[in-house]
């Protein structure tokens, strides 16, 4: 019996003490990845439902701890890189006018009607 048992490794049949340990260091992963972007940790939590808050949580303080002790900066991700390129643009387009709506209105004359 105990000869049959040992041959599940062989196999690729996950015990649930792997199983649990898989999902522990992937959810350690997502988290890292998260702090690495620059994404906020509740935003983290909502791309990964299924993960572990507890695991993604654990890997993003690490990843955090390990960014401030070598000073690394955040890698923006194409998707960031691109919102903040749209906004640039809709802030170059904005005309003086409607950066300051009523800095050029002058004053009506008073008394004089025609």
């Amino acid at each position: 019996m105990a000869l049959a048992l040992s041959a599940c490794d062989q196999l690729g049949i996950e015990t649930p003490a792997q199983t649990s340990a898989r999902q522990e260091s992937e959810g350690k992963a997502v988290g890292g990845a998260c702090r690495h972007a620059g994404r906020a940790l509740e935003d983290c939590y909502k791309s990964s439902p299924k993960m572990s808050k507890a695991a993604i949580y654990a890997g993003w303080r690490d990843m955090d701890t390990y960014m401030r002790e070598n000073k690394i900066d955040i890698v923006q991700t194409l998707e960031a890189m691109e919102r903040t390129e749209e906004k640039r643009r809709s802030s170059d387009t904005e005309t003086p006018a409607e950066a300051a709506p009523d800095a050029e209105e002058k004053p009506a004359a008073k008394g004089k009607q025609s």
